[in-house]
């Protein structure tokens, strides 16, 4: 359990929070949300022991662990990545040298009946025992159990990590802390540094951890899946509920709205009361009650509606400029860094007013072949054609990162900007939510989600028909995430997303493209159909090992049986499916036959043939009660695919 009790920070007169109390239950799974600025990286760091409030105390039980991953970190080792993980273990691994250095003196002696000798076997049997209770002869394979599942592949588990990106060192930090086990995990923006798949790897651990966890992120599902409780910071205040996000939000709306209708009831009272009080204030015989009512107002609380902090980022991409109908078309294109093949024999098309997802594990070429599109990797082998008038807008995966941290926000945009629109960067500013001396700000000192804002403003810097967004949502708050799929959804233009984040995908794109072993597979719909059409009920199953070897007979039969069970609803799913488009194909061609009926009963044609008229419309009314039988077939399937579901 931890209690923060009257915690108290300020950042110069600045205040953050104010005389906060909250206790955390050894088993609470919290999400920790509020807009970029809020303080929530700070409440996590007072929580983790790495920053002192002004005020206040954190209070833990004795001999209490906490894991914290911070949002950024600068790492370099070369050891290897299993070492890595494997020495983090403190008390296992002085465990294990003290085993070693223990084995070798006793091979080394012969004086078997000795007193020193049993002291020493004495020794090694304790140890021995500790080390089996505390995993360690099974904590190499927990080790490699939790890299592969945070995406490593088993022969790079032996490589330098300094040979490895920030992102996937990242992940070492992450494995790191769950195999440690400590009682509270602490995590800030983890996802940032995860694929699709390795957020559902970890969304199943920590589901499941014995232990307090507390998470900030802007990736809505990830917080539904894993939270049963929610915090938010909003205006300096504290909003906790026993709810997961989602239902959070529903809550919290709730609540405002009745406060609005109290505070509507109370200021009708009000008035009612008021104007009994002016117009009998005079007259004797009601005095006691005019005093009364008076009193009753004095001592009338007023109710206050919770402040909602409404501010978010308001822009929509400039006009794009036609382009030919063929955006882009790549052939046979090949890529390799050093003796690692990362794409091979790519051919691509992409079409004018196309919007496309590109998915898949990390380091398997989406961040490479969006480079390679946005012309920042020119050395490549085959063929890549650009249709005519093709204006690319490219926001790379660490676009953020790469501003310079000694221009000021204003001088940011001004050194990109020409033309007309540089009179206009102080209201692009604004309604990036930089504004008064905040555009004097050293980009230096901005916080991860105004670097990532600042990024974004540089894309409307020029007229654009083709953006490619590479992980554009990385630190950016919920509402501005909303926004910016809001403007991408209006986007004319055509459109290349690499992204991890379900929710801000769902519904954004209509083609998804998956890259696994230096190869592309290309699905129609957004990412929720790919889901279904890789005939998995979630992305925990994406890429799922279905070697597991099981000791016990039982339990692998259990198992087939339940993947039996599966395959038989996804063959009666797919059989259903196949029903609903079969009945869609056929909705479609009675309304496109009533609609020609209907234009022929529109024209004086149908007037002067009765016979006609007789036959059309008897023909008109079949189609009508065919049309509803089709709709109630339809409805009753889609019935049959949600009870399926």
């Amino acid at each position: 359990m931890i209690n923060l009790s009257s915690i108290t920070i300020h950042f110069g007169a600045k205040t953050l929070f104010e005389n906060v109390n909250i206790s955390f239950k050894s088993n609470d799974k919290v999400g920790l949300i509020g807009r970029n600025g809020s303080g929530k990286s700070t409440l996590l760091k007072i929580i983790a022991g790495k920053v002192l409030p002004n005020q206040g105390q954190v209070i833990t039980p004795k001999d209490y662990k906490i894991g914290y991953l911070p949002q950024e970190m600068n790492i370099s080792y070369n050891k290897s990545i299993k070492d890595e993980v494997y020495q983090s273990l403190n008390e296992l691994y002085e465990l294990q040298k003290k085993l070693e250095e223990l084995s070798d003196i006793i091979s080394q002696r012969n004086d078997f009946n000795s007193e020193d000798y049993f002291k020493i076997i004495s020794e090694f049997t304790e140890l021995s025992n500790k080390f089996n209770i505390l995993g360690g002869n099974s904590i190499r394979a927990e080790v490699e159990k939790v890299l592969t599942g945070l995406g490593f592949k088993n022969d790079e588990l032996d490589k330098p990590l300094n040979e490895f990106s920030g992102g996937w060192q990242m992940r070492v930090e992450i494995a790191k802390i769950l195999l440690n086990k400590p009682h509270c995990i602490l995590l800030d923006e983890p996802t940032n540094h995860l694929d699709i798949e390795s957020i559902s790897w970890l969304e199943n651990y920590l589901k499941n951890y014995n232990g307090l966890i507390i998470i900030i992120s802007h990736d809505t599902n990830f917080l539904d899946n894993i939270t049963n409780r929610t915090i938010e910071i909003s205006k300096s205040k504290i909003f906790d509920f026993n709810l997961p996000y989602s239902k959070f939000i529903e809550h919290m709306h709730q609540i405002r709205e009745q406060q609005k209708r109290a505070l509507e009831n109370q200021q009708r009272l009000i008035a009612q009361t008021q104007k009994f009080i002016d117009r009998f204030r005079y007259k004797a015989t009601l005095a006691s009650r005019v005093q009364s009512k008076e009193k009753m107002l004095e001592k009338m609380v007023p109710i206050e509606i919770d402040e909602v902090d409404n501010s978010t980022i308001k822009f929509k991409f400039p006009p794009a400029p036609r382009s030919a109908k063929i955006v882009l078309e790549a052939n046979n294109l090949y890529k390799a860094f050093d003796n690692n093949i990362v794409l091979d024999n790519i051919n691509f098309v992409i079409e004018r007013g196309e919007k496309i997802a590109f998915v898949g594990k990390n380091g398997e070429g989406k961040t490479t072949l969006s480079r390679i599109f946005a012309k920042d990797i020119q050395d490549f082998k085959g063929e890549l054609k650009y249709g005519s008038n093709v204006l690319i807008g490219y926001f790379a995966q660490h676009q953020a990162e790469k501003l310079d941290p000694n221009n000021t926000v204003f001088e940011t945009l001004d050194k990109v900007a020409t033309g007309d629109i540089r009179t206009q960067l102080r209201n692009l500013l604004g309604a990036f939510l930089f504004s008064g001396d905040d555009i004097f700000k050293k980009v230096k000192v901005l916080s991860g989600g105004e670097k990532s804002r600042l990024a974004l403003a540089q894309l409307l810097l020029k007229e654009t028909n083709l953006l490619i967004l590479d992980e554009p949502t990385n630190h950016l708050d919920i509402p501005a995430k909303n926004v910016l799929k809001q403007a991408l959804l209006d986007y004319q233009g055509s459109l290349i997303i690499v992204s991890h984040d379900r929710n801000f995908l769902k519904g954004l794109t209509q083609k998804t493209v998956y890259f696994k072993n230096h190869k592309l597979e290309i699905y129609l719909g957004d990412i929720f159909d790919f889901i279904h059409k890789q005939q998995i009920e979630t992305l925990n199953e994406l890429e799922k090992n279905e070697s597991n070897k099981l000791s016990d007979e039982k339990e692998k039969s259990q198992i087939q049986l339940e993947r039996e069970e599966r395959k038989r609803i996804l063959r009666e799913e797919n059989r259903i499916r196949k029903q609903i488009d079969k009945i869609e194909k056929e909705i479609v061609d009675i309304e496109n036959n009533i609609n020609d009926l209907e234009l022929f009963f529109s024209s004086s044609e149908y007037y002067n043939n009765q016979e006609k008229y007789k036959e059309k419309s008897k023909q008109f009314q079949e189609l009508k009660n065919s049309l509803a039988i089709k709709y109630q077939q339809w409805e009753d399937l889609i019935a049959k695919i949600e009870n399926i579901q």
